[in-house]
């Protein structure tokens, strides 16, 4: 029987910034409903190799195609309207509209979250509806860059340091909402420093060094490699 497809496959991927070549023939792939992980130092090339997949960095060459189409020369809101959502790294929401003007702004489509499942998720971007997003904690803001763009029914989520600089009790609470969707069908290509994060929900890992994948670990092989890995991420 043949495999099916992935639903996002990357090929010999190369990016650049002005003249600096800063991604080195890049090859991963994303099943649909899996959770894959980035891993590696910081100026690695994970949250560059986001940005060429979503159309965001366009100075790039090589094979990237979703849901069995290849998009490396469509522009980010045509590649959006595919299914493919991206929360970076410094969030993106709306600093000088409310909560609630920030999730009503993108029209909710089929198959995304209403505000009901918004406000059962994080239910305190209902208690802080009407307060800008530049007057959230960075926890808040968080939860809000996430359900912005949930609300557009994606197929794959692309996630950059969503834990970074936050609250264990936040942590906990997205790491729940990430697991929850990945069992409603939901991929998710996930950028990450925090090692126990990634490794609590991604089913396998790339390891970036230098803008190169040097090897990829299933999460069967993640705990006897724990401390190779670990290595991987210390500066």
């Amino acid at each position: 029987m043949t495999s099916p497809s992935p639903l996002l496959e990357v090929r010999d991927l190369n990016a650049y910034y002005g003249q600096s070549h800063v991604l080195h023939g890049i090859n991963l792939h994303v099943n649909a409903g899996e959770v894959v992980s980035l891993i590696g130092r910081n100026g690695a090339g994970k949250s560059t190799t986001l940005k060429s997949i979503m159309g965001v960095l366009r100075s790039r060459t090589g094979s990237v195609k979703f849901n069995g189409q290849d998009i490396l020369k469509l522009p980010s809101n045509r590649i959006a309207s595919l299914g493919m959502a991206w929360v970076p790294e410094e969030r993106a929401i709306l600093s000088t509209l409310s909560v609630k003007e920030n999730l009503e702004l993108p029209p909710a489509r089929a198959g995304g979250w209403n505000l009901e499942r918004v406000y059962e998720a994080f239910p305190i971007l209902k208690t802080r509806g009407h307060h800008a997003g530049s007057k959230l904690s960075g926890g808040e803001q968080q939860m809000l860059a996430m359900v912005r763009v949930l609300r557009s029914g994606p197929k794959l989520l692309l996630l950059d340091e969503p834990s970074e600089g936050l609250a264990p009790v936040i942590v906990q609470n997205i790491g729940q909402i990430i697991a929850e969707l990945q069992k409603e069908g939901l991929a998710v290509l996930l950028v990450e420093q925090n090692l126990k994060f990634a490794t609590r929900l991604a089913d396998r890992h790339y390891v970036y060094v230098d803008g190169e994948i040097v090897e990829e670990v299933p999460r069967s092989e993640v705990a006897a490699r724990h401390d190779d890995l670990q290595r991987y991420l210390s500066v």
